[in-house]
């Protein structure tokens, strides 16, 4: 059955693989446009433009209501904001049954330790993202006002030249050595955007109500070990370049804490729940093979 899907960040790197999983999932695609060449991107995409921005409650709760469903996968990364396009969006679809996806993320776990986090880790946020949780929360609640609401929480992303990684491969090319936060001995736990695109699908679909997902792949790289294949991927022969935290956040601020988190998160319920299961190449493979856009 086609539905009509309400997307906000479809602009966006997660968004946009979102919006292709969901077209070839033969559903239709409503995406928020700040713009008017917003606009013109989403048409291009066969995407059907909304005007409006996070900052409008209004707006949003007009497109939520004339939809089948929401995916929330833009941010304004400011908890204020965010937290009032959420509840405006919530409120539209009180009561009426229609999934509602929330985008969160791994860093609002914290430290893991060197333990693999489930879903029952306690949220220990990364000062980023201090945020998050409280939106997290007030989206499972919407559950008991009849709202199918879900939480997906995507490892760091990857593939089609974009996600963090992409800053890796960009100083490589431009500096002949991979530069990244710390000592590099620091676990990511990880997400192909064609993957997670593919859990959004799934979950949209078919995720019981007031359900949490993590987003990762399973796999185990060091930050140092990824930064090696992208230097290799780039032509910087493997090199890299350790840049010390206290000096880091001298440019990139909270962020450069975040990069540090030593983080395994297992995606166990996801794959049970959903029969999802990832299928794209490694992080490691991507990047040694060149990490451009598809």
């Amino acid at each position: 059955m086609q539905l009509k899907v309400f997307l906000t960040g479809a602009t966006g790197y997660i968004g946009g693989a979102v919006a292709d999983a969901l077209h070839t999932a033969g559903h239709s695609v409503v995406g928020l446009a700040r713009s008017d060449e917003a606009a013109r991107r989403l048409t291009a995409k066969r995407i059907i433009p909304f005007h409006g921005d996070l900052n409008s409650p209004a707006n949003l709760a007009k497109a939520a209501m004339e939809s089948d469903g929401v995916i929330h996968a833009g941010t304004t990364n400011d908890g204020r904001i965010d937290q009032e396009a959420v509840r405006a969006m919530l409120d539209a679809l009180r009561a009426s049954g229609k999934p509602f996806l929330y985008t969160s993320g791994i860093w609002v776990l914290g430290d893991t330790g060197g333990k693999i986090a489930d879903e029952t880790w306690p949220a220990n946020p990364a000062a980023l993202v201090a945020w998050r949780p409280g939106v997290e929360q007030l989206v499972l609640a919407s559950a008991a006002s009849g709202t199918r609401s879900t939480v997906i929480r995507p490892g760091v992303v990857y593939g089609r030249g974009g996600g963090i990684p992409a800053d890796l491969a960009k100083s490589a090319r431009e500096n002949g050595a991979a530069r990244y936060v710390g000592t590099g001995d620091n676990h990511w736990p990880l997400i192909h955007v064609e993957d997670l695109a593919d859990l959004y699908v799934r979950a949209f679909q078919h995720a019981p109500s007031g359900v949490l997902f993590h987003a990762t792949d399973g796999s185990a790289f060091r930050v140092r070990e990824i930064a090696e294949a992208a230097s290799l991927g780039a032509g910087a022969g493997g090199r890299t370049q350790s840049w010390p935290l206290k000096e880091a956040r001298q440019t990139l601020g909270a962020y450069a804490d975040a990069l540090v988190l030593d983080q395994l998160v297992s995606s166990e319920k996801a794959r049970t729940t959903l029969d999802w299961q990832p299928r794209m190449a490694s992080i490691v493979e991507d990047l040694r093979q060149g990490y451009s856009a598809a």
